[in-house]
C-alpha cells in the first residue's frame, strides 16, 4: 500500500532577524548612531516536519516562539535563512504566483475582505482574481451559506460586521478557489463562545466534506482539542514536539480524576476506606468523592469497577486533564525532557 507523499515538507528551517541593541543615554545614542551593536536573533531555529494530505495539525507553543514566524514562511511572505520548504509542490517564496492559488491564509486580527466594500462585492473579486466560473463561485458561496450561515451578510459593509462575522466571511473567502492548504493564525481570537463553536463546526466540516488540509497556530487550546489529533510543539524557536496529542497529555499528565457521588456512604471520621486496587477517596463534603488514578497503571474502567463494588456509588464522572492544563505543566515545571520522543515529520493521521 502506497502512501501518499507529504503536502507539506519542511526541513531544517530556520529564520533570523538583525536588530541593534541599543545603549542607554546620550552619549549611547550617539554611539549607536556611529557603531551600532548589531545581533542577530533566531525566531526560528532547525525545525522539521511533515504534514499529510487531509491533516489538521495544531501548531502551538507561548507569545514568542515562533509560530507565526513559521506560518510567513510557509505561506511564502517571508524567505528562511536556511532550510528548504516544498508546499504543495511550490517553493512557497519563489513560486508564490502559482503557490498562493493552492492555499487559504487567514489571520485572526486582519481581514482579506475590502474594508468598505460589501461583503458580496470582495467575493465577486476574489472569484474573478482567482478565474473561477461564475456558476462554481455560486456553487461555493452556496456551501458556505449552509455551513456558516453567511448570506445574510452579503450585502453589508465589512466595517460594519462584527469580529465574529467578519471571521465566518474571511474563511470563506480563504476556501472560494478550492485550495489544498488553509493556514490560520488565531481564527478564534477575540471571539465569544458561540462564533467559536460555529468557526470550529466549519473547520471541521471544511476538512472532512472538501479535504483541505489545516495547519491551526492559536493560543485557544480548545480550538486544538476540539479539532486536532496531532500538534506541533515549538519553544524559543526549537521544535519541542511533533506526535500525537494524546500521547503528549498522557507522557506530561498521567493522572486522571474520578469524582462520584456516595451520599449513603457514612465513615464516621476520617476518609473512606482504601478500595481495591489501592485507591484512596478525598471526602469533598456533602456525600461527594474524588480519586486521582494514574492511567498508566489503571484504566479507568478498572477504577469505576473497584469503586462500585467497594461504595455505593449513585453517580461519577471522569475529569482528565486539559491541553492546557498539559501546555502550562510544561512550561511552569520545565517538563521539556520529558516529553515522548518523536520523530521529525512523525504522520500521526491514522
Amino acid at each position: 500500500m502506497s502512501v501518499a507523499a507529504p503536502i507539506v515538507l519542511a526541513r531544517h528551517l530556520s529564520r533570523s532577524f538583525r536588530t541593534v541593541r541599543r545603549r542607554e543615554g546620550f552619549l549611547g545614542a550617539l554611539t549607536d548612531w556611529v557603531a551600532p551593536r548589531r545581533e542577530d536573533i533566531a525566531a526560528v531555529s532547525d525545525v522539521s516536519f511533515e504534514i499529510a494530505p487531509g491533516e489538521m495539525v495544531g501548531y502551538i507553543g507561548p507569545n514568542g516562539a515562533g509560530k507565526s514566524t513559521t506560518i510567513k514562511m510557509l505561506t511564502g511572505i517571508l524567505v528562511p535563512t536556511s532550510g528548504e520548504i516544498l508546499s504543495a509542490g511550490f517553493v512557497p517564496w519563489k513560486e508564490r504566483r502559482r503557490y498562493v492559488r493552492s492555499i487559504g491564509v487567514v489571520f485572526g486580527q486582519r481581514t482579506g475582505l475590502w474594508w468598505d466594500l460589501p461583503v458580496v462585492d470582495s467575493f465577486r473579486l476574489l472569484a474573478a482574481v482567482y478565474r473561477i466560473p461564475a456558476d462554481e463561485a455560486k456553487r461555493r458561496m452556496a456551501q458556505f451559506d449552509e455551513l456558516l450561515g453567511i448570506g445574510r451578510l452579503l450585502q453589508t459593509p465589512v466595517r460594519k460586521l462584527s469580529l465574529g462575522e467578519r471571521m465566518r466571511c474571511d474563511l470563506a473567502a480563504a476556501l472560494l478557489h478550492s485550495p489544498k492548504l488553509l493556514f490560520l493564525d488565531e481564527p478564534t481570537i477575540g471571539l465569544d463562545v458561540v462564533a467559536k463553536a460555529a468557526i470550529r463546526s466549519f473547520l471541521a466540516a471544511a476538512n472532512r466534506d472538501f479535504g483541505v488540509t489545516v495547519l491551526l497556530t492559536t493560543h485557544d487550546l480548545d480550538d486544538i482539542s476540539e479539532l486536532c489529533r496531532r500538534v506541533i510543539l515549538i519553544d524559543h524557536g526549537r521544535l519541542l514536539y511533533d506526535g500525537q496529542l494524546e500521547q503528549l497529555r498522557t507522557s506530561i499528565r498521567p493522572e486522571a480524576t474520578v469524582v462520584f457521588d456516595a451520599p449513603d456512604l457514612h465513615t464516621g471520621e476520617g476518609q473512606p476506606p482504601v478500595c481495591r486496587g489501592g485507591l484512596q477517596p478525598e471526602s469533598r463534603g456533602n456525600g461527594r468523592y474524588s480519586v486521582v488514578f494514574d492511567r498508566g497503571r489503571l484504566s479507568a474502567a478498572e477504577v469505576v469497577r473497584s469503586l462500585m463494588e467497594t461504595y455505593p456509588v449513585k453517580d461519577l464522572t471522569i475529569q482528565e486533564p486539559t491541553i492546557e492544563d498539559v501546555i502550562r505543566t510544561i512550561y511552569q515545571r520545565g517538563e521539556v525532557e520529558n516529553l515522548p520522543a518523536h520523530p521529525a515529520g512523525v504522520d500521526a493521521s491514522n
